[in-house]
């Protein structure tokens, strides 16, 4: 990558930050959408609509690119949440459908950064309820907002290289593909190669436009067909696609 940026040496290097400042990690607070409600994980709250959400799907193929789950019992998955997702990196939370006021959908901040200002989502997991749902689309961009919003530079995606529905989301999201990192790491005994995906500060003005354009109700007929695909909204905004 070349930069028009030069040291008294004439090496090229990086523009400089002058009015940059670490931003805060992400408050344990709600964030509040149209269709949506995020709230960080509460185990009494929410793990019991979060299992039965869950347990309608027709198989377990939405755990196959996690390194956890399924959970045959509630009792499982209440043990694995208060194990696992209620520290502060992952900072896990629950996608709450305003509808029927019922948690369908985890989400999470993880290897946050503030030092260098970069944070990134994973640990998706929506259930039948919730996938292809308005809602999912906004949580997404609820969680990316934040990110933003407090400061953050940069905004990560990262998911097994052969999970191609996950590559395709990210895309749709409007984050940008940076290569894919071979043999990164090992779960379930399987190796994987780890496809990275980011959206940067720069580009958070005309992505927040995508996103609003889509989520307006203007965008949906009275049969809740979208009208303009999100995907036409943010393709041109994409740095690179793989």
């Amino acid at each position: 990558m070349r930069s028009n940026h030069v040291n008294p040496y004439g090496q090229p290097v990086g523009f400089d930050l002058p009015d940059w400042r670490q931003p805060p990690r992400p408050p344990r607070t709600p964030l509040d959408g149209r269709y949506c409600r995020i709230e960080p994980i509460d185990v009494e709250r929410h793990a019991a609509d979060l299992h039965a959400a869950n347990a309608l799907a027709a198989d377990a193929r939405s755990w196959t690119y996690l390194s956890y789950g399924p959970f045959a019992t509630e009792t499982d998955y209440r043990e694995w949440l208060t194990r696992s997702c209620l520290g502060a990196d992952p900072l896990f939370h629950a996608i709450v459908d305003l509808d029927t006021g019922r948690a369908a959908g985890v989400a999470s901040y993880l290897r946050i950064d503030p030092a260098v200002g970069s944070i990134e989502v994973g640990h998706i997991n929506f259930s039948p309820l919730l996938q292809r749902a308005r809602g999912a689309t906004e949580a997404m961009y609820l969680m990316m907002k934040r990110a933003f919003d407090l400061g953050y530079r940069r905004y990560e995606w990262k998911c097994d290289a052969l999970n191609a529905p996950s590559r395709a989301s990210a895309q749709r999201l409007g984050l940008s593909f940076e290569g894919v990192f071979r043999q990164a790491s090992v779960y379930r005994g399987r190796s994987r190669d780890t496809a990275w995906y980011a959206a940067i500060d720069q580009e958070w003005s005309a992505l927040a436009l995508a996103f609003e354009s889509w989520l307006a109700p203007s965008n949906f007929d009275e049969a809740g067909r979208q009208r303009v695909r999100l995907s036409d909204l943010t393709q041109p905004l994409l740095a690179a696609r793989g």
